[in-house]
């Protein structure tokens, strides 16, 4: 009996000391990871931009590739050529129709901005209202963090001289230049990634990198397709309720519609900006107009989109896009939902799922308990 005990009590402490091992390990890995995006967080919005980037032109190509037999590179460099001529289409035959209306949009809204300013200081709760917004959102409240929105990392000087060199265009370029590149040697750049993994762990970061991959893909043709009906619905709406300027409020509601929830909104508040320039009943009507698209958008589309793409809880994702906006600023705040969305079927491949009796919508009364349960607390 005493040797049965003696083994036991001897490996004790090395369990509890493998134990708080992997528990240091665990905090240092997060604390390194918050760190890099703290430092290097407008980096890293680049490379996951370009990333996705290279998913759309992977998973086009492998579309395309089903249909037709031909070389991977050939396929990706096919799909590049086609969406750059549809968007060289697309600015030649509408391009300066869609740019008129947008040059007169930025007028317009700067006007009906300033004039909603001069109505809301007339009275105490307006002149309440605009003593606490900021100025960037016409409020008469000065921050001077303002610009700590668009990250003080470390990598904020270089990809300052970016911008300053290149501007907004320069930066895109490099995105897209990247991506594709990205794109035609993907398992050059995955295997890369498994080769600073320590062998042991090599299979579940690979079907870790794929899983996300592939989510990434499902996310943003769902995006796409929930951005068109949601432009079109919008601009067919306005023309027929004859707000002026219909086409380009019906691309920025299809635009803003990337970011869910919160792009819905800004999406619609230019719209009905304009609209209140004609007076207040058209400005309720465009209201409601954005109220029963994104009604149908969310009881009708996005079930249909999320059957085929990961779900992600609305609470989490308005979360997500306050952190990831915070911290890395606009580029945050638009590549939130993806980045989100890869990071929840990152987290599902990698952890066990819950035992039935662990779960907890029972207790919390979101499902039913079960008869025996029942008879238990009865």
């Amino acid at each position: 009996m005493p040797s049965d005990v003696t083994p036991s009590s001897d490996h004790s402490p090395q369990r509890d000391l493998s134990h708080i091992f992997r528990l240091l390990r665990f905090t240092l890995i997060v604390t390194i990871a918050v760190i890099a995006i703290w430092l290097l967080g407008d980096v890293l919005t680049v490379i996951f931009a370009a990333t996705l980037v290279a998913v759309v032109l992977h998973g086009l190509a492998r579309a395309l590739r089903r249909k037709f037999p031909i070389p991977y590179q050939l396929a990706v460099g096919l799909v590049a050529l086609i969406v750059l001529l549809a968007i060289v289409a697309l600015v030649y035959f509408s391009g300066p129709q869609i740019g008129d209306q947008f040059m007169r949009l930025k007028q317009a809204l700067i006007t009906q901005a300033g004039d909603l300013k001069g109505r809301l200081g007339q009275s105490s709760w307006g002149q309440f209202a605009l003593d606490h917004l900021p100025s960037s959102l016409g409020g008469n409240e000065s921050s001077s963090n303002s610009s700590s929105i668009f990250g003080t990392g470390l990598a904020s000087s270089v990809t300052g001289i970016l911008s300053s060199a290149f501007g907004l265009l320069g930066t895109i370029a490099v995105v897209l230049i990247a991506g594709l590149y990205f794109a035609m040697s993907p398992a050059l750049y995955v295997d890369g990634t498994l080769r600073l993994v320590p062998p042991g762990h090599r299979p579940l970061v690979r079907k870790l990198l794929l899983a996300a991959g592939a989510t990434l893909w499902s996310w943003t043709i769902g995006q796409a397709f929930d951005m068109l009906v949601v432009g079109l619905a919008s601009g067919i709406g306005l023309t027929i309720i004859g707000v002026p300027l219909a086409l380009a409020l019906g691309v920025v509601a299809g635009l803003c519609n990337f970011i869910p929830y919160i792009g819905a909104i800004l999406g619609a508040v230019p719209a009905i900006l304009i609209a209140l320039s004609d007076g207040t009943r058209e400005g309720l009507t465009v209201a409601g107009l954005y109220a029963v698209i994104q009604f149908l958008e969310g009881n009708v589309l996005a079930p249909f989109i999320q059957r085929h793409a990961v779900h992600m809880p609305p609470a989490l994702a308005i979360l997500s896009q306050t952190v990831f906006g915070s911290i890395l600023g606009i580029p945050g705040l638009i590549l939130a939902s993806p980045l989100t969305a890869a990071l929840l079927v990152v987290g599902d491949k990698a952890t066990a799922p819950l035992d039935d009796d662990i779960r907890v919508g029972s207790d919390v009364g979101e499902t039913c308990e079960p008869e025996a349960e029942k008879k238990k607390y009865a």
